[in-house]
């Protein structure tokens, strides 16, 4: 059976777990690393760099493909940061709202 204070415990390592995915940053790159996007381990938007070698104003298409690329990559790998952090938590469970 489950006690309170087994609760209480997971409650506080998942809430240390959050904290350290708000404040990890992850990046994510597309072109080569010519876009690097970066996201916090909580998926929040962090920023942006873009090498000016890939600014064209004749194609603007490409460096927004780039960009939405890097994004991706970079909330891809915080997905796959929060779910390693949390399934260490749960031993691999699966728990709605959580993962």
């Amino acid at each position: 059976m489950v006690n309170m204070k087994m609760i209480q415990q997971m409650q506080n390592r998942m809430a240390k777990i959050q904290q350290e995915l708000e404040e990890t940053i992850v990046e994510g790159t597309s072109g080569g690393g010519v876009v690097t996007a970066r996201v916090t381990g909580s998926r929040e938007f962090s920023g942006l760099k873009i090498d000016p070698s890939v600014v064209d104003a004749d194609d603007v298409e490409m460096l927004e493909d780039l960009i939405t690329a890097a994004i991706q990559d970079a909330m891809t790998k915080a997905t796959d940061l929060s779910n390693d952090k949390l399934g260490a938590l749960t031993g691999g469970m699966k728990i709605p709202g959580l993962m």
